[in-house]
C-alpha cells in the first residue's frame, strides 16, 4: 500500500487529466446544467463535473473489495448504482420514484455492510438517514465550490481528530480528499463545469458511510461527524421542515437555502467562503471539544448549530421570497 499523502496526491493528478476531458465532452455535446427554478446560476453551464470523482472512487473501492481490505462489495455496489441513476439523471431527468428507490437499496447495502448482525435494529434506523443525506448533498450542491469545499472540509476534519482513521474508510478519506481538491480548480467560482448528480449523489452516499463506519468502529462520535457536516445538513433539513410546515410543495424546485438566500445576496464565493469560514473556525474546533468532554457532546452539538439557527430565521430560509 502506498502512503495516504502519496495516495490523495495520485488522485488528484488523475482527477485533474479525467475533469478536464470530461470537460471537453460536455461542451461538445453540449450537457450543460439550464437555469431553472432552483438554480443559482444566470447561464446554462457544463454539468456532469463530478463523472471523474465517481469513477475514480469506484475503480478503487472495486480494488480494495478485491484486496481484501474493504468489508465486501455492497459499498462498492451502492456507490456503483447511485452515480449510474445520478449519471443519467444529469443527461436525462429520471424519475423521482426511481431514483428514490436505487437510493434506498445503495443505503441498505452501506449500512449491512458497516454494521454488524447484532446492530440490525441499529443498521434499519440508519437506512432513512442515509437515503436523506445522500439527497440532502444534491440539494445544496447549487453554487459554486461548495459541496467539493465541504467534503474536503469532512475528510480533513476526520483524520486530524480521529488521529487518522484505520481501513478502508482511511484510504478512501483520502481518495476523496485529493478527488474533491482537483475537481475545485473546476469548480472554484466563477465555475467552469458543475459536479452534477452523479458527484453530488456519489459524495452524500459516501459522506455518510465514511461518518457510520467512523462512529460504530469507535474511531469518531457521530455527534462530531455531525457537528462537521452541519453547514451541510441543518440548513438542508430546517428548510424542508420549514416548507413542509408551511404547505409548500417540499417536493417542487426552489432556492430557499439558507445557502441561496446568502448568494443571491453576496455572491457565490463569498457564500462558500463563508461556510469554509464556519466549519473550519466554529465548527471543527467544536467537534473537537465534543471528543474531548464526551458528557458535553450533545451541547456542544446545540452550540454549534446555534448560528445556522439565527442565520436560518433572519434569512428566512424556506419561506417564500
Amino acid at each position: 500500500m502506498v502512503s495516504r499523502p502519496l495516495l490523495a496526491i495520485s488522485f488528484l493528478v488523475a482527477t485533474l487529466i479525467l475533469e478536464w476531458c470530461v470537460l471537453r465532452l460536455v461542451i461538445r455535446n453540449n450537457w450543460l446544467a439550464e437555469v431553472n427554478e432552483r438554480s443559482s446560476h444566470a447561464v446554462p453551464t457544463p454539468t456532469m463535473g463530478g463523472f471523474a470523482i465517481w469513477v475514480l472512487t469506484l475503480g478503487y473501492l472495486v480494488y480494495l473489495t478485491i484486496a481484501g481490505l474493504a468489508p465486501g462489495w455492497e459499498i462498492a455496489v451502492a456507490c456503483c448504482l447511485i452515480g449510474l441513476v445520478g449519471l443519467w439523471d444529469d443527461l436525462r431527468p429520471l424519475s423521482a420514484r426511481v431514483r428514490l428507490a436505487v437510493q434506498f437499496i445503495a443505503a441498505i447495502l452501506v449500512v449491512s455492510t458497516v454494521g454488524s448482525e447484532e446492530q440490525w435494529l441499529l443498521i434499519c434506523l440508519l437506512v432513512v438517514p442515509v437515503v436523506w443525506f445522500t439527497n440532502l448533498y444534491n440539494f445544496m450542491d447549487g453554487i459554486d465550490g461548495l459541496a467539493a469545499s465541504q467534503a474536503l472540509v469532512f475528510c480533513a476534519g476526520v483524520e486530524v481528530l480521529s488521529g487518522g482513521l484505520t481501513g478502508w474508510s482511511g484510504e478512501i478519506v483520502w481518495v476523496l480528499f485529493g478527488t474533491n481538491l482537483a475537481f475545485l480548480t473546476f469548480n472554484w467560482s466563477p465555475a467552469k463545469i458543475f459536479m452534477g448528480d452523479v458527484g453530488s449523489g456519489l459524495l452524500g452516499l459516501t459522506i455518510a458511510a465514511l461518518a457510520i463506519e467512523a462512529w460504530l468502529s469507535g474511531q469518531m462520535s457521530l455527534v462530531a461527524c455531525l457537528i462537521l457536516l452541519a453547514g451541510f445538513w441543518f440548513d438542508a433539513s430546517y428548510t424542508l421542515c420549514v416548507r413542509v410546515v408551511t404547505r409548500q410543495s417540499f417536493t417542487a424546485a426552489h432556492r430557499s437555502h439558507l445557502y441561496q438566500r446568502l448568494a443571491s445576496k453576496k455572491g457565490h464565493l463569498w457564500t462558500t467562503n463563508a461556510f469554509l469560514a464556519f466549519a473550519v473556525f466554529w465548527a471543527l474546533p467544536l467537534a473537537w471539544l465534543s471528543l474531548r468532554f464526551p458528557v458535553w457532546q450533545w451541547a456542544t452539538l446545540i452550540i454549534a448549530l446555534v448560528p445556522l439557527s439565527l442565520l436560518c430565521y433572519l434569512f428566512r430560509a424556506g419561506l417564500r421570497s
